[in-house]
């Protein structure tokens, strides 16, 4: 064990770690475990093999709360209780040693089990390395998939995974990934789920007529590649489609929500019906053995919540088993089993089989003609922007807990801790919270959550800071800065403005604050006088705030912050400086720094065009806001509405909001700006800022009127001279760029019935249009939907309000009020545009989405900072290479660290920066010895090289071979495109 780490002078026990090895452990009875693949019961070779398995399918929030669904509250709602379902399946297992179970949601799981005794602790242990109840998935919660990061998406699978390893060993391993419900299924998290060891992905939805198509062929069970990036097989995986969505077949489901009736197996009854139920489920797995490829089929026994009364499943599957089972005596082909998805996969594997190969995504989603389920990726965007920004505030948490030390969790400040906010942002993963498909208290209470796990960090935060500053003084976070709101920086007349940068390269930043003064002078750390400029706050914010700030102007300037460390800048208030900067009422022809050029309509207002002034390119770009009218339900074709999961205009051509703005422009040394207002409910700031080589668009809107009971999807559209030939691009979970092209899909014959909703695609944080010469890159803060619906044109959906419900469950109208805007919620984001040529894009587009996600955390101290404070500090020796993003860092144990390092981009999209890269993992830090490293897999719960994974074929050829890319040492790592590499670090 010593030889997976290098130590260094003494061989020191690094894996001395406390109850969190990342190995899987052996069970505490001594005994081998028969948990996995070991557990499966046989099947009969020459007989049709039904798989049978027990699940319950449990929402971590959806029409309830997560606590709610866990108690068992509020059932007039929805009769769910969580715990009882543990309670009772746990009790129905040991009842009977052929019966399996699979749980999935370790968010409900790890709460149970800490209520239980350890006597009921040491049985469920027992049950698990049994085989007999067995982890799928595995995560926190079922992300969804459209509207994640990936970052977090790893995070929440890693704590999930973490829990089931320390407390189940290698028996708590799930060997399947199991996403049951998500609307629709992304190329990126089968790459992820690929590098996190599993064999195997199982889903329930997908486009009807893709599936009617795969049925033909029995191609639902297959092989995809999910990277054009990573060699093959590391990306590959196996993927099967369920036949019946997770729904047991029709006729047989015994849960206490369900009206089958029970086996009636007393001759004597006038009602017995064992005959019937053989009859037709023999009938039901003979129709269903047509469609897929052995002789070997799956069949989902459960659904949501159910198994509250686990007798009522278990008596009634035992009865079906022993009584079709038995026909095999009078010559029966039908062989019925307890089993699990781990156990199906292991005889598709045995089968030795080739399998359809599939390289792009499952994205849109449609359930019928009419029904495409593409709100959802824009459906509560503040949300889901509260979302990005609390990943961004955790990420800093965890960075500031490793580079502080101890004294980052207990300090002047209190006590810190960044595992709420963790597991907050876990639970908003799920595929019912981020993207926006829950009840509107259910939303809140995610919100909620997230707010107070940043409160527990920025204690840790402050305590961190107060530890490499070498100041207690009191931080201040402002949370409001987006709407100019931040009651010190209002009231102060001298401050101090800490700027900690979490990623591991400089950023140059736009720090814009509230004031209520008229000149400023600003210093950095070494007290040298930076650019500033006032200017008035705008209109909307005044707006948009109501009563929670009182600021009349913002103070911007420019800051440099090195590399996962801090700089500090002084604000001080000046008698007799310069006035703020006035705003002009005519709209500029253009404005432009060293790098850009961009023009405007003086007769409407609207942008006209924009120049890379270094390339010498130059496009026509026009820019304005519209809106769908969403459909109520009562339209000639279908009775289908708009709602949180569907997107279904009444036309294909979107209502302008208006055809010219009302402007106003600033001129500054820092920024210039246009002020664009469409409506009393849509404007824009246009902003350029003097030192970037992007255009910052800053757009609000809200309310959406309703006043003519006309639910509304509202974009915004470019409209460009670039020659597209129907073709754009969009991010998977913010990661790799996939080509889209307008009514088709790429692996099926698609038949367009909706024009808009059917060509809008996730966009998690940017999309592109290009031709030969020019490519336009657009940075998202936030997932939202989107297509390019015309040549030249790109469209992004930034908010919605519907009156109706779209009948997928939700059963309420997305129709957000607050207390602060009761009329309706007000939206602001902002959209980063980029050109580039196409070769030099994505060294521009790829360290600036980073940089969106990723923000600068700003802290606030009133007054004079003691003279021996530190006013800078980097975590890091040097930057690390452009191509090279630090993922993630945080602390694991007392004396161990998790690190990951990721190749950010694709094969051959640079021509500087897709080449691999080495890193010297001990010349990374500053503060940080490190004294030994081992490779883990993605989600840290393997060692990299014990991870083994069931080897697929493909029909189209040769079982790819990965080729072993050796490290120059140990410490010495290279990154290949697109490849993420986890480490566990010793360190002092």
């Amino acid at each position: 064990m010593a030889a997976r780490c290098l130590q260094l002078a003494a061989l020191l026990s690094f894996f001395s770690f406390s109850g969190a090895l990342p190995f899987p452990l052996g069970p505490e009875t001594g005994k081998s475990p028969t948990c996995g693949y070991e557990s499966c019961h046989a099947t009969q070779p020459d007989m049709l093999n039904v798989h049978l398995v027990p699940h319950t399918h449990d929402d971590v929030g959806w029409l309830k709360t997560v606590d709610q669904y866990f108690y068992g509250d509020r059932n007039d709602i929805q009769h769910a209780g969580v715990q009882y379902i543990l309670d009772s399946v746990v009790d129905q297992l040991l009842k009977n040693p052929d019966r399996r179970f699979i749980y999935v949601e370790t968010a409900f799981f790890y709460r149970w089990w800490r209520q239980q005794s350890s006597s009921m602790q040491q049985t469920v242990k027992q049950l698990v390395e049994e085989g007999r109840l067995e982890f799928v998935n595995g995560g926190w919660c079922m992300s969804d998939e459209a509207t994640t990061h990936y970052s977090s998406v790893i995070d929440q699978m890693t704590l999930g995974l973490r829990f089931l390893n320390e407390t189940f060993g290698l028996c708590g391993r799930p060997r399947v990934a199991w996403h049951i419900d998500p609307f629709g299924h992304a190329r990126e998290h089968a790459s992820m789920f690929a590098q996190m060891g599993y064999d195997g992905f199982f889903f329930g939805r997908l486009d009807y007529q893709d599936r009617s198509q795969r049925m033909g062929t029995k191609e639902q069970e297959l092989l995809w590649r999910a990277s054009e990036s990573l060699t093959p097989p590391m990306a590959d995986l196996f993927t099967g489609i369920l036949p019946n969505g997770y729904n047991p077949p029709t006729g047989f489901c015994w849960d206490q929500s369900c009206d089958d009736p029970p086996i009636r197996d007393d001759p004597e009854l006038e009602d017995y019906n064992v005959d019937d139920v053989v009859n037709r489920f023999v009938a039901i797995a003979n129709s269903q053995s047509m469609v897929y490829k052995t002789n070997h089929i799956i069949m989902t026994m459960g659904s949501d919540f159910q198994y509250e009364n686990a007798n009522l499943w278990y008596k009634n599957l035992d009865k079906l088993i022993r009584y079709v089972n038995a026909e095999q005596a009078n010559g029966g082909k039908v062989n019925v089993l307890y089993s699990t998805p781990s156990c199906y996969l292991q005889e598709l594997h045995r089968a030795n089989s080739t399998w359809a190969l599939k390289t792009d995504d499952f994205f849109p989603y449609a359930d019928a003609a009419h029904d495409f389920w593409t709100g959802y990726f824009t459906s509560r965007p503040a949300l889901k922007r509260y979302e990005r920004i609390s990943n961004s505030n955790l990420q800093t948490c965890n960075q500031l807990e490793v580079l502080g030390g101890p004294d980052s969790r207990k300090g002047p400040f209190g006590e810190g801790d960044s595992q709420t906010l963790k597991e907050a942002m876990a639970v908003a993963q799920h595929h019912d919270a981020v993207s926006g498909t829950e009840k509107q208290h259910v939303a809140n209470d995610y919100a909620r959550r997230l707010a107070n796990g940043w409160l527990r960090c920025q204690v840790l935060v402050s305590n961190s800071l107060a530890a490499l500053s070498g100041s207690t003084a009191e931080r201040i976070y402002c949370d409001n800065l987006n709407i100019s709101v931040c009651p010190l920086t209002e009231a102060s007349k001298k401050f101090s403005v800490n700027v900690y940068n979490p990623l591991a390269r400089p950023v140059s930043y736009p720090v814009r604050l509230p004031v209520n003064g008229s000149s400023y002078e600003v210093t950095d750390a070494n007290g040298k006088p930076v650019d500033c400029q006032v200017l008035p706050v705008s209109s909307s914010t005044q707006e948009v705030r109501r009563s929670r700030g009182s600021a009349l102007r913002e103070l911007l300037f420019q800051v440099e912050a090195p590399p996962l460390g801090f700089t500090t800048f002084t604000v001080s208030l000046l008698k007799d400086g310069p006035p703020p900067a006035s705003t002009s009422p005519r709209t500029p022809t253009s404005i432009q720094n060293k790098f850009l050029r961009v023009t405007f309509d003086p007769a409407t207002g609207l942008l006209s065009g924009l120049s890379n002034l270094e390339t010498k390119q130059s496009i026509k770009l026009t820019q304005n806001f519209y809106w769908y009218n969403a459909s109520d339900g009562n339209n000639a074709h279908s009775d289908q509405p708009s709602g949180a999961y569907i997107f279904r205009p009444n036309s294909s051509t979107p209502f302008i909001i208006s055809s010219s703005a009302k402007t106003k422009s600033i001129q500054g040394v820092v920024v210039q700006e246009v002020r664009q207002v469409f409506s009393p409910w849509v404007s824009q700031v246009v902003r350029l800022y003097s030192d970037r080589r992007e255009l910052e668009l800053e757009w609000t809107v809200g309310p959406v009127p309703i006043g003519d009971d006309l639910g509304k999807e509202v974009i915004t559209r470019f409209d460009t001279s670039i020659k597209t030939s129907e073709y754009f691009y969009t991010d998977s979970n913010g990661r790799e760029m996939l080509r889209r092209r307008k009514d088709f899909r790429p692996s099926w014959t698609l038949r367009q019935s909706e024009p808009i909703a059917g060509n809008y695609y996730p966009i998690n944080s940017r999309a592109f249009i290009k031709d030969e010469e020019d490519q336009l890159t657009v940075v998202t803060d936030r997932s939202q939907g989107g297509g390019s619906i015309h040549n030249g044109s790109l469209e992004i959906m930034l908010h919605r309000r519907l009156l109706y419900d779209d009948v997928r469950g939700v059963a309420e109208p997305l129709n957000e009020t607050s207390d602060i805007f009761p009329e309706g919620l007000v939206v602001r984001g902002v959209v980063l545009l980029s050109l580039q040529p196409p070769p030099r894009a994505a060294d521009a587009h790829r360290p600036l989405a980073q940089q969106v996600v990723l923000q600068p955390l700003l802290s606030f101290t009133e007054g004079e900072l003691h003279p021996d404070t530190r006013l800078e500090f980097s975590g890091l020796q040097a930057a690390l290479p452009p191509a090279v993003h630090l993922l993630t860092l945080t602390q694991w144990d007392e004396d161990s660290l998790l690190l990951r390092l990721e190749h950010q981009f694709q094969r051959g999209e640079s021509k500087v920066n897709s080449e691999p890269v080495t890193v010297n993992l001990q010349k990374m830090f500053s503060t940080l010895k490190l004294l030994g490293v081992s490779e883990m897999n993605l989600s840290a719960n393997q060692w990299k090289d014990e991870m083994k994974r069931f080897d697929w074929t493909p029909q189209t050829g040769e079982k790819p071979l990965l080729k072993a890319f050796q490290d120059r040492s140990v410490w010495e790592v290279t990154l290949r495109p697109m490849e993420i590499r986890t480490f566990l670090l010793r360190v002092r």
